[in-house]
């Protein structure tokens, strides 16, 4: 298979053709198993076809491997997620856990949060979440992060406003 010239524009089909097993081989070492490597491949060409825009052959493995690492830093999280939430249900009483639908919509909902809070500066999510999940006052959270009580009342504040922007908010 030939490639088109190098500042010409791909189709995505010859894009895939050309670098698919390359970033199956790329993403296995990264995540250890063929199968989810092979979903995160699929993944990443479904993002460049969603994203509709033309794919220039300047450094096609480039932007594969750009979007391929942020699809892995997804699964990742989405993995540690689901570990923690697993683990917190392992202290319940065997009679309080929740359905199989109830654990995936529980799931669904910590990994939109985990998305929201994950352009937040580090000490405003740390703040927010201590302030929300934590149950302390502005004041213990301060206390905490060594800032003032007024800083962490600006982060809570801050994070409240990114997370409703980001879900209520229309593009303009």
């Amino acid at each position: 298979m030939s490639l088109p010239e190098t500042d010409s524009i791909i189709p995505l089909d010859v894009l895939y053709g050309t670098h698919r097993s390359w970033l199956h081989g790329w993403l296995r070492r990264s995540v250890g198993c063929s199968q989810q490597a092979a979903d995160l491949v699929q993944d990443t060409f479904l993002r460049l076809l969603v994203r509709g825009q033309p794919i220039n052959n300047s450094a096609p493995r480039a932007l594969l491997t750009r979007i391929a690492r942020a699809l892995v830093i997804d699964h990742w999280r989405r993995d540690a997620l689901e570990r923690a939430y697993l683990e917190a249900l392992a202290q319940m009483p065997e009679s309080s856990h929740p359905s199989p639908e109830v654990r995936h919509e529980a799931l669904q909902s910590l990994e939109r949060i985990a998305q929201l809070l994950d352009d937040l500066n580090p000490a405003v999510r740390k703040a927010f979440l201590l302030y929300q999940l934590g149950d302390l006052s502005h004041a213990q959270v301060a206390q905490q992060l060594g800032v003032s009580s007024r800083t962490v009342e600006r982060y809570v504040a801050s994070a409240l406003l990114h997370c409703y922007r980001l879900c209520f908010e229309t593009e303009q």
